[in-house]
């Protein structure tokens, strides 16, 4: 996030001049940022790279509903603060406080044993094996969007 307000607040700056050095400078820094913010994903890249990593075929379909519902399928997103204090990460928003360890220090049980941060990048695997474990130890339940999951799904056969 700290990258972002400084990519803001030169933005701000070169709109307040009108100069064509610092509008090409602007480019430029757009250009590098660019991966730090992360892909947006879609039903069918999800479904095939979740396959590649070893996710039974079966669930697929499930976990891009999750995905879809949780947050629009991008791997950048940090949810807003939950009633808890707590906040959820990544494509399929893993909460703080029980499976990833924030960057601020605060408590969290980090039972995937993983930095939030690392949940945040293009590579979905670390988001996949956090997401296999709360599976694992709580079920597709645990995701608050699951009641639009829990019933008939269109197949991903589509997408092989």
């Amino acid at each position: 996030l700290s990258l972002l307000r400084i990519i803001i607040s030169f933005i701000e700056s070169v709109l307040n001049t009108n100069n064509m050095k610092s509008f090409f400078c602007l480019i430029v820094a757009l250009a590098l940022a660019a991966p730090a913010f992360g892909d947006v994903l879609n039903r069918c890249s999800l479904a095939r790279e979740m396959s590649r990593l070893g996710v039974p075929r079966d669930q697929l379909a499930r976990w891009a509903c999750i995905a879809e519902h949780e947050s629009s399928y991008r791997t950048y997103v940090v949810g807003p603060t939950n009633y808890n204090g707590s906040n959820d990460y990544g494509i399929f928003q893993i909460n703080d406080y029980y499976w990833c360890q924030p960057a601020d220090g605060r408590f969290s049980y980090n039972q995937c044993d993983i930095s939030c941060d690392d949940l945040l990048t293009n590579d979905i695997e670390p988001s996949v094996r956090c997401a296999q474990k709360v599976l694992r130890m709580q079920g597709f339940s645990a995701w608050s969007t699951w009641h639009y999951c829990d019933g008939r799904l269109d197949s991903i056969d589509d997408c092989f």
